[in-house]
């Protein structure tokens, strides 16, 4: 059985970092395109970033590209994203997913995700 378990959210002040994890289990994450995800309250989930099977490609939204890093770990079988200049407008539920596809124009899809980390953002 696939299982995801996001970790690492929590409350942080603008400008701060947090490190999400996802924790994959049932499968072997590095042959995935996996993908980070989010959704704040009242908005539709929308693709954060998003890192392809081999691992060579990645892809970020606009709204965190220069301060977001998306890394997998295939002997921890755990995928990451390291979040760096936040800001309140970061504040949403994380969620990691497995995709089966990837595309440099739009990033990957939300075919498999966990139950998410909550980050809040503010001073």
């Amino acid at each position: 059985q696939w299982q995801l378990v996001e970790s690492g959210g929590g409350l942080v002040q603008p400008g701060g970092s947090l490190r999400l994890s996802c924790a994959a289990s049932g499968f072997t994450l590095p042959y995935h395109t996996m993908g980070w995800f989010r959704q704040a309250p009242g908005k539709e989930r929308e693709v954060v970033s998003c890192i392809s099977l081999s691992g060579g490609n990645t892809y970020y939204a606009d709204s965190v590209k220069g301060r977001f890093i998306i890394s997998r770990d295939g002997a921890k079988n755990t995928l990451y994203l390291q979040m760096s200049s936040l800001k309140p407008e970061d504040t949403a539920d994380y969620y990691c997913a497995v995709s089966g596809r990837y595309s440099d124009r739009d990033g990957c899809q939300d075919d498999y995700s966990g139950r998410g980390t909550h980050v809040t953002v503010s001073s």
